[in-house]
């Protein structure tokens, strides 16, 4: 009792302890858990408060900063991603107009052959087309443009020259097709004559292209009759200048012609 009863009143006031405790400063209280309990180095604050950027090596990180971080690379992300769609678009869109031009004139041959007339195609636009070609792919060629870019044009002169031989070969004579062979073979070498003769001719391109079509045209007004005349063949020419936006004239000539052989086509059923 004697031991308790020096120790108990000191031990007893509760008031008394807590007034020692505040005056023993505040290293104390950060060790007992007090109000700088979790300070970080220097006590600058709380450790988690760093958080509010990108935190420290190894400590927590908040939702806000982790978005702030990250947010900047999305658009990058779905700039790649649509470059991407783009490209692979672009790939469908040039491999199927390269397989469409391979195709193209081939109806067109077969349904000579099979009716062995040439009936409704009309020669002069054969020759200005075969002539536009022969101005794209020269100027191709003299530029020195990638072979993808053009390669479609070589096979559809030689679907055209074999078009030209069966049209003349119908008709009775092949050899009369030799002086048109000639003046494309000699127009070949007069176009790189001087740089401005092929410039003025590529310009001349499209005309020529589109002077073709409307010869067909008035070839099948003026008979009243689409003869052997493709649909195929004038709608794989439609789709690959649908593709190649820089024809949209030819494009919907193309149609026109179309549309003017299927409805001649009609007709002939009717009449039979």
């Amino acid at each position: 009792m004697g031991e308790e009863g020096r120790a108990g009143p000191h031990r007893a006031d509760p008031a008394r302890r807590m007034r020692e405790e505040g005056e023993a400063g505040p290293e104390r209280a950060d060790r007992r858990g007090g109000p700088g309990h979790g300070r970080g180095p220097g006590g600058q604050g709380p450790r988690a408060g760093k958080a509010e950027g990108l935190g420290e090596p190894g400590g927590p990180v908040s939702t806000a900063a982790l978005g702030a971080a990250t947010r900047p690379s999305e658009p990058r992300a779905r700039a790649r991603s649509a470059g991407a769609m783009w490209a692979a678009l672009l790939a469908v869109c040039n491999w199927s107009t390269l397989g469409a031009c391979a195709a193209l004139k081939l109806p067109q041959i077969f349904a000579v052959l099979a009716a062995r007339s040439a009936r409704g195609i009309s020669l002069p636009s054969l020759l200005l087309e075969l002539a536009g070609f022969l101005v794209f792919l020269r100027y191709q060629c003299y530029y020195e443009y990638p072979l993808l870019t053009y390669l479609e044009y070589p096979i559809l002169i030689l679907q055209d020259l074999i078009l030209l031989l069966c049209i003349f070969h119908f008709n009775g004579d092949v050899r009369r097709a030799a002086p048109y062979i000639a003046l494309l073979v000699t127009s070949w070498f007069l176009l790189t004559l001087q740089k401005w003769i092929i410039d003025v001719a590529i310009n001349l391109c499209t005309f020529i292209s589109a002077a073709s079509k409307f010869a067909q045209l008035q070839d099948l007004w003026k008979t009243k009759d689409s003869g052997v005349m493709s649909a195929l063949t004038c709608s794989l020419a439609s789709y690959t200048c649908a593709i190649l936006t820089r024809f949209v004239i030819m494009m919907t000539l193309n149609i026109w012609v179309t549309a003017t052989v299927l409805r001649y086509q009609k007709t002939d059923v009717k009449a039979e």
